[in-house]
């Protein structure tokens, strides 16, 4: 049996009772009913769920590359994730924010308290001349001031793009360029890792080439009180002057709320926009299936602000629902390796999302110390941004005793689409489920023709929804070609996948991720699950090399458990490949490092891991790494080799 068929024979788990939510299942019904009546019948079922200025004249029209949804209609995003609930009696004093720096610092901001902020720097922004279609660049770290940056920007109809607080000066200065943006708010600084990230001096560095850049508005994050320059405010004594009053833009469904900037191999970034109402209405429902908001949840996506999950089920999707959202500022085994447990205890946190990575993070500090650090009154773990293998899955769900949702999206398409509903969906350990109402897909050859169940393909959208991207900022025919010209009339996601002859969906990674061994085409996420397995590995990263015989092989970066024999895992890890794939298959180089490089989002960036292992330095944009001492990690265990 090779790792494909391995994966896709893991039975499909019936939901067990105790993990039941009736009222869950019955929404589910609902918009079950609704979507048997056509995708348009669901997505306006989703939307009268949301507050609207004024009704669309047409729900939706145009296909791929031209889509639009509610035309005509008119809302306003921070009207629905933050007065609708400041404004009910009942939730208006409930906690929309709980926050928690890494040095242990806590805030907490109310329904009521939070459209207070919003208006006070929606005020602010129109006083440095903010208007409609503006663009406001946000380079903030997990503060409650990204949550209220974000919301005035909605209120006034200026469109926001997050900068990821971890750039470099380049970075940020590319971003800006791009966007145009004419305000940008940032902190003087942020923690991570017990360290100060000097993100005013990063700004200030990148700002001198971006002349459009008419002002910036700094938070101050560490208490040093930093000299501000010309054309520099500081947000407290900003927001105090201004009223905490001011009404909201009605924005047409389809304009652009955001851009958020995807990296690539191209040098100029890729600025996604985003609508209005479709990411609003699509994220709502991407929450309510995934996650299952109940009145007493405190629910914590442990991603970054910068990265579109953040947006996606915490300012936009979380707080349409009315939830209180658990936020944290630094890295999530800092200072210990259980600081995810221990925050989520303190705080009452009943459901998280985090990275795959974050999970394998966890059990590498052993299964007797993660017991002892869970949380009460956790009910769910749910997961998405990288493939999650089926080991990490079942590890996870025995360990903390609830279920494990494994879901599936892109930046492109505004959320995550395939997944077991919360509450309701059976569970397949590894696997991202089925689509959920609103959705379609299909695995396909190169030549376009569907495949049968049990073989891996290219993973294809076959009909329009709500949250799917509707340009790239100034380049709608790099827009057009990216996803839209190689299968005609679908989306191509570029991530290649197999669905199961239960139907479920496994995403086994990129396209570009795919290894060709001597004209054999291999998953790295197969490699990955069986090296996994084996006794010793906290987790695994694969990558293909070059190799003047077989034009590619695939070599394993691998951290260790505590107590682990590097030899010994060595020898099981290439021994399990072998076994479970062919020796095709087998792995050139097994590399024991202290730490794997990531993202903030939790993210292994396995393009560092491959220039690594080919030329033993790292010269590649590390602008989006989250602990710089990794890449030296890495490369002294391909020197230690």
């Amino acid at each position: 049996m090779d790792a494909i068929e391995a994966l896709t024979a893991i039975p499909l788990q019936p939901l067990p009772g105790r993990w039941h939510v009736p009222r869950q299942a019955a929404l589910l019904e609902e918009a079950r009913a609704a979507e048997s009546r056509g995708n348009n019948a669901y997505w306006e079922w989703a939307a009268r769920r949301l507050r609207w200025q004024r009704p669309w004249d047409r729900l939706h029209d145009g296909d791929f590359g031209k889509t639009r949804y509610y035309v005509g209609g008119q809302l306003n995003v921070a009207d629905n994730c933050v007065d609708r609930h400041a404004e009910d009696p009942a939730r208006a004093d409930r906690h929309a924010i709980i926050w928690e720096g890494e040095p242990g610092d806590i805030r907490r901001l109310t329904y009521r308290e939070l459209r207070d902020e919003v208006c006070r720097c929606a005020n602010a922004l129109k006083s440095l001349g903010v208007r409609r279609g503006d663009v406001v660049a946000i380079h903030l770290p997990n503060l409650p001031e990204a949550f209220v940056a974000i919301h005035a920007c909605n209120r006034i109809g200026a469109i926001h793009t997050v900068l990821f607080s971890g750039f470099a000066p380049d970075a940020i200065r590319l971003r800006l360029q791009a966007s145009r943006a004419v305000v940008v708010i940032t902190a003087d600084g942020s923690y991570r890792r017990g360290r100060t990230v000097p993100l005013l001096g990063n700004l200030r560095e990148a700002r001198k080439d971006a002349p459009q850049l008419r002002h910036t508005v700094v938070v101050n994050r560490t208490g040093a009180a930093p000299s501000l320059q010309p054309n520099e405010s500081g947000w407290e004594a900003l927001l105090k002057s201004m009223p905490a009053d001011c009404p909201c833009e009605k924005i047409e469904a389809n304009e652009p709320a955001f851009l958020i900037f995807t990296s690539g191999t191209e040098s100029k970034p890729k600025g996604v926009v985003h609508s209005t109402a479709g990411f609003l209405v699509g994220t709502w429902a991407n929450v309510q299936w995934q996650v299952g908001p109940e009145p007493d949840d405190v629910y914590w996506c442990a991603a970054d602000v910068g990265w579109l999950t953040f947006p996606i089920q915490a300012v936009t999707g979380g707080l349409s629902h009315g939830l209180t959202l658990f936020c944290y500022e630094g890295a999530l085994d800092y200072p210990q390796q259980t600081r995810l447990l221990d925050s989520a205890k303190r705080h009452g946190v009943t459901k998280i999302l985090v990275a795959p990575t974050g999970l394998r993070m966890l059990r590498a500090a052993g299964d007797d110390a993660v017991k002892a650090h869970a949380p009460h009154g956790l009910r769910l773990v749910t997961t998405q941004g990288e493939p999650l293998d089926p080991d990490t899955a079942e590890w996870t769900q025995r360990i903390f005793d609830v279920p494990v949702v494994n879901a599936y999206g892109q930046t492109e398409t505004g959320s995550t689409w395939t997944y077991p509903v919360y509450g309701v969906g059976a569970l397949k350990p590894g696997s991202c489920g089925t689509p959920v109402p609103g959705h379609a897909c299909a695995v396909v050859d190169d030549a376009g023709k569907p495949v049968p169940a049990g073989t891996r393909g290219n993973l294809v959208l076959t009909a329009p929804f709500p949250t799917l991207a509707r340009t790239i900022w100034d380049d709608e025919e790099r827009y057009r070609t990216a996803y839209f010209t190689r299968f005609s009339h679908r989306y191509a996601t570029s991530d290649e996948a197999v669905i199961d002859a239960d139907g479920q969906i496994w995403v086994l990674g990129r396209t570009d991720d795919v290894i060709n061994v001597a004209a054999h085409r291999i998953s790295t996420m197969e490699i990955e699950s069986a090296a996994a397995s084996q006794a010793g590995v906290a987790e695994v990263a694969v990558v293909g090399v070059h190799d003047a015989l077989r034009g590619t092989v695939p070599v394993a970066f691998v951290t260790l458990r505590p107590g682990a024999d590097p030899a010994v895992v060595r020898a099981g890890m290439a021994a399990a490949v072998e076994r479970e794939i062919g020796g095709i298959a087998r792995l050139g180089r097994v590399y024991v490092s202290a730490a794997l490089p990531k993202t903030r989002a939790g993210k292994i960036m396995r393009r560092l891991l491959r220039e690594a292992a080919e030329t033993g330095i790292v010269r590649g944009d590390t602008a989006g790494l989250e602990d710089p001492a990794a890449v030296q990690a890495v490369l002294a265990a391909v020197k230690n080799v």
